[in-house]
C-alpha cells in the first residue's frame, strides 16, 4: 500500500514539510509496514519558497529591506544557480505577519521592499523570477515595487512621490526605468480578483490591512489614478486581468511594470515538485492545511490536490487543523474523509505542538482511514 501525503502549511504553526512529516509519524505508528511518501505543497502564498527549494537544488540568501512601514526587516529568498531562477515570497518583505495590529496604517504601507527582493535577485543574475504574491500588508498596486526597480513616479509639478498609497492621488506621470536584461517574471497567485471594484484589491482585502469603511472609495481612486496614468504612459492597462488584485494589487503591478506572467501558485509548485507523476504512484493520497473551510473549496491547495487525485482515480483524505463546520458537508463531497485535529483536544492543546495534534488525529481516526486505506484495523 503506497501512501502519499501532500500538505500544505498549517499557517502560524507547522510548515508544510512539518505537517506532512507529521503525518506520516502518525499513519506508521498504527501501520508500520506502509509505503509513506511526502510532497509538500504551497499554493503562491507563504511557505511557497520553501517548498520549491526543497524540491530543488535551492540556496537561502538574506537582504536587509525595508518593510510594509518603510523599517528594516530581513528577509529570505531563495537562489538557484545552476538554474539562474530565484524564488522569493512578498509576504517576507511586504507581509502584514511584519506589522502589529495596532500599527497597521495601508495609507503609508507599501511594496518597496518587495521590489528590493527583486532586484538582489536581478543583481544575482537571475534569468527568471518567481514572485509568490500573498498575505500583503499592502494596498499600493505594486508602485513601491515598481519604484524599487527605478521607475519614477511623479507629481503635477514633476517632483518624484513616493508611491504609497497616501500620495497616489496626485501622481501625474509614471516613467520607466531601462528594462533591458529584466528576468522573465512569473507571479505565483491564488486567486483572480482584479484590481478594482466590488471584487478587487480594497474591498476584498483591504479590511484586513486596516482599511476603514469610510476609506474605501478613496483607496480605490488612488488605484484608480495609478491604473489611468500607467495605461497612458506605459501602454499597458492591466486591470481588468485575473489576479490584478492580488496582495493589494501588487499583481497589477507585476503585470503592468515587469510583464509579468500570472500563474496559479498551486500548478506552478505542483510542476516543479512532480506532483502528478506522485500522486500517479499512490494509493491514496492525503492532504490538508491549517483550516479547511468554504476558501479551500475555491482553489487553495487541497482542492488541487484532489483535483489531480481524481484525474486519476484515487481517494483522498484532508486533514486540518480545525474543520469549518458550516463547510464540513461540502468538504465530505470534495474528499474521501475529513479530519480535524482540534476535535481530539482543545483548539489551545493542538497550538501547543501542532506535530502530536496530528499524530494523534490520525490513530483517533483510525477506523475512517482503515476503511479507505482497504487495511484491517
Amino acid at each position: 500500500m503506497a501512501v502519499l501525503i501532500a500538505c500544505d502549511k498549517f499557517k502560524g504553526t507547522l510548515t508544510a514539510g512539518e505537517a506532512c512529516a507529521a503525518l506520516r509519524e502518525g499513519l506508521l505508528s498504527c501501520w508500520p509496514g506502509l509505503d509513506v511518501r511526502i510532497c509538500p505543497i504551497a499554493d503562491g502564498g507563504e511557505g511557497t519558497a520553501a517548498v520549491l527549494r526543497e524540491s530543488g537544488a535551492g540556496e537561502w540568501r538574506e537582504e536587509l529591506v525595508h518593510g510594509p512601514l518603510g523599517e528594516p526587516v530581513p528577509a529570505r529568498w531563495v537562489w538557484f544557480p545552476g538554474q539562474r531562477r530565484a524564488v522569493l515570497e512578498m509576504s517576507e518583505a511586504s507581509g502584514l505577519k511584519l506589522v502589529a495590529a495596532e500599527q497597521r496604517d495601508p495609507w503609508q504601507s507599501g511594496t518597496r521592499g518587495t521590489g528590493e527582493l527583486m532586484r538582489a535577485a536581478m543583481q544575482a543574475g537571475a534569468a527568471q523570477l518567481i514572485v509568490g504574491i500573498g498575505g500583503s500588508a499592502t494596498n499600493d498596486g505594486g508602485a513601491g515595487m515598481a519604484a524599487a526597480l527605478g521607475y519614477r513616479f511623479l507629481d503635477g509639478e514633476g517632483r518624484e512621490i513616493d508611491p504609497v498609497p497616501a500620495a497616489l492621488g496626485r501622481l501625474e506621470a509614471v516613467e520607466p526605468p531601462d528594462r533591458s536584461g529584466w528576468p522573465e517574471v512569473t507571479a505565483a497567485c491564488d486567486v483572480t480578483n482584479p484590481l478594482l471594484g466590488p471584487e478587487g484589491a480594497t474591498r476584498v482585502y483591504g479590511p484586513q490591512k486596516g482599511v476603514r469603511p469610510d476609506q474605501v472609495t478613496a483607496f480605490e481612486a488612488g488605484l484608480e489614478r495609478l491604473a489611468d496614468v500607467a495605461a497612458r504612459d506605459l501602454g499597458r492597462d492591466c486591470r481588468a486581468l485575473p489576479g490584478s488584485g492580488a496582495a493589494g494589487g501588487l499583481g497589477f503591478g507585476l503585470m503592468t511594470f515587469c510583464g509579468a506572467a500570472m500563474k496559479p501558485g498551486f500548478d506552478l509548485v505542483a510542476e516543479a515538485s512532480g506532483l502528478a507523476a506522485a500522486v500517479a504512484a499512490a494509493d491514496v493520497v492525503f492532504t490538508g492545511e491549517g483550516c479547511l473551510d468554504r476558501q479551500t473549496l475555491h482553489g487553495k491547495g487541497p482542492m488541487g490536490v484532489a483535483a489531480l487525485a481524481k484525474e486519476q482515480g484515487k481517494p483522498v483524505i484532508a486533514v486540518g487543523g480545525m474543520v469549518e463546520e458550516a463547510a464540513m458537508a461540502a468538504l465530505r463531497g470534495a474528499f474521501a474523509a475529513v479530519v480535524a485535529a482540534a476535535d481530539q483536544t482543545t483548539l489551545e492543546a493542538a497550538l501547543r505542538d501542532p506535530a502530536g495534534a496530528l499524530r494523534r488525529a490520525v490513530r483517533s481516526h483510525r477506523a475512517d482511514i482503515a476503511r479507505i486505506l482497504g487495511l484491517k484495523d
